[in-house]
């Protein structure tokens, strides 16, 4: 665009320099047809060399300003393609994180749903049998009595283990019921988390959206907790202007955020989340000052 304009520029300044040296041309060369006639051969023939001299310099001068246009402007389509290869990198770079992001989603939910409907379902009948027959005979056994224990603790093991693969909270009640058990499960003698909302509790929104949202503030949950050394969060929902918006605070030692692209995995992982959704994210952080992590998407569209 810039070398375009400075094309048309100097097209428009070279035509009125055209104009202007043959008015001045014109009238030099009245007057030089007068003192034609009054030079020696000699004079006309250093006069021929002078005006070869200047058309020579001018051609010169005329190339070299070619050279630098056609320089500027291989150097900038050059750029473009070097920018639309990065572009295409960085595509294809989210689109790999995203379906990994995607199928692992999809094998936690098969999952937690295998250890829900099936073998939780099979524990809980293998132990109602075992009742039965220990009332039915009155038998009264300290391995019995054990098997039980170990049957109970296997069930809870695994509806813990099917709970943090998907949440029960969160397929049943939805986002915001998971959220605010979320902030109340890693809240703890050492640190608090705070939840409030302007989102009516009851309201849902598309499975995936929800899934997505819960993960990522899962995920930035458990960064506060491991790297944070913060003694207080503070989980933030509101709506506005078609967009949900998530803020996550903590009072903790904070960081540089120019470092922000050397992080680990994890915030690429959200981050590359957020931008399939069209959203942005951002991050507030200073030594000492805690960190503030603003995430807003636009709202998903109910079938």
């Amino acid at each position: 665009m810039y070398f375009i304009r400075f094309l048309v520029l100097f097209i428009f300044f070279i035509s009125s320099n055209e104009n202007a040296v043959f008015k001045t041309s014109r009238e030099e060369s009245t007057i030089s047809i007068k003192k034609t006639k009054e030079r020696t051969p000699t004079q006309l023939h250093q006069y021929e060399q002078l005006r070869n001299k200047k058309v020579v310099s001018l051609s010169i001068i005329l190339v070299i300003i070619l050279f630098f246009l056609f320089y500027f402007f291989y150097q900038n389509t050059k750029l473009k393609q070097k920018i639309k290869r990065k572009d295409i990198k960085q595509k294809i770079l989210l689109d790999v994180i995203n379906f990994g992001i995607d199928t692992q989603e999809l094998e936690r939910k098969k999952i937690a749903s295998f250890l829900h409907d099936n073998i939780n379902s099979l524990l809980s009948t293998a132990g109602l049998h075992l009742n039965a027959f220990t009332n039915q005979n009155n038998i009264a056994s300290d391995e019995i009595q054990k098997t039980k224990v170990i049957l109970t603790d296997v069930h809870d093991l695994l509806r813990d283990m099917s709970h943090d693969l998907v949440p029960s909270l969160l397929v049943r009640f939805g986002l915001i019921y998971a959220l605010e058990d979320l902030c109340e499960r890693n809240s703890n003698s050492i640190i608090t988390f705070e939840f409030t909302t302007t989102i009516p509790t009851e309201k849902r929104y598309i499975e995936k959206f929800e899934m997505k949202l819960y993960f990522i503030a899962s995920e930035l949950c458990n960064n506060i907790i491991k790297h944070s050394g913060a003694k207080k969060a503070h989980i933030k929902l509101k709506e506005k202007n078609n967009h949900f918006i998530l803020t996550i605070q903590d009072d903790g030692k904070g960081f540089k955020t120019k470092k922000i692209k050397d992080e680990g995995f994890g915030l690429n992982r959200i981050r590359a989340r957020i931008k399939k959704f069209k959203g942005s994210f951002n991050v507030i952080s200073n030594p000492n000052e805690g960190t503030t992590i603003k995430i807003k998407i636009p709202l998903p569209h109910q079938h």
